[in-house]
């Protein structure tokens, strides 16, 4: 029933976000946040939902996590949609680069050998299930403190090797829970799981946690390609 409630609640704020108009929303912020509903509007570069809900969003507030006796083994988060690319795990490399002093090329032996981190969090998709799991890896953040980001950087994309692509705020790809995670249920990540490495956190949607990840870029600005989904009329935010 929690899982429920958690999409429940979830769907209902998209749903709100998405089809609320723009003289609903300025009923919402009021008087004393019309500056606010002023930069929405003329930022148009930006999708509407992300003031919003970056208001909401606590950076520092943990998802709840749960013991391993919740673990739900046959959970294979396999999408149908999933086009299954081809990866030898010993030329891969991951890139992260864009606005950032120091761009890194990491290989899995670099990257297993940063501090690993467990949690067992719910993963939420947006058609409607969640399953428990537990997923090990590297806080992204620890990441993108090796590459150094410059002080202009507000947004993250992800570029996988199938040609699926996404963006995130940079507090939540900075979030404590925000992983890269190269592990599940405590065994090596499947390739259908999104091996050699994928993201993970239960602050967002499924479908904002890439699999087969190869590139991690650092933005000022959002591109007019937001996200594979995202730009075929999903929300952007895609938290929880």
């Amino acid at each position: 029933m929690r899982q429920v409630e958690v999409f429940r609640r979830s769907l209902l704020r998209r749903q709100f976000l998405q089809l609320s108009g723009l003289s609903s929303a300025s009923f919402l912020l009021g008087g004393c946040a019309t500056t606010l509903f002023q930069d929405v509007v003329n930022k148009t570069s930006e999708p509407f939902n992300q003031k919003i809900e970056s208001l909401i969003f606590n950076p520092q507030k943990l998802a709840p996590e749960f013991p391993r006796s919740a673990i739900e083994p046959n959970a294979l988060l396999v999408n149908t949609y999933d086009q299954t690319p081809e990866i030898d795990p010993a030329t891969f490399r991951l890139i992260i680069d864009g606005e950032v002093n120091h761009p890194l090329s990491m290989s899995m032996p670099d990257l297993q050998r940063m501090p690993l981190t467990s949690m067992i969090i719910r993963h939420v998709c947006v058609e409607g299930w969640a399953a428990i799991v537990q997923w090990g890896g590297i806080r992204l953040r620890d990441l993108l403190y090796l590459a150094q980001p410059k002080a202009n950087v507000r947004y993250v994309y992800f570029k996988s090797a199938d040609g699926y692509y996404e963006s995130w705020d940079l507090p939540s790809a900075t979030h404590p829970q925000t992983l890269m995670a190269y592990q599940k249920n405590g065994q090596p990540l499947s390739i259908d799981n999104g091996a050699p490495i994928r993201l993970a956190s239960p602050i967002k949607l499924g479908y904002k946690q890439s699999k087969w990840v190869t590139r991690i870029t650092l933005v000022n600005n959002l591109r007019p390609s937001k996200g594979y989904w995202v730009d075929q009329g999903y929300e952007w935010y895609g938290g929880l």
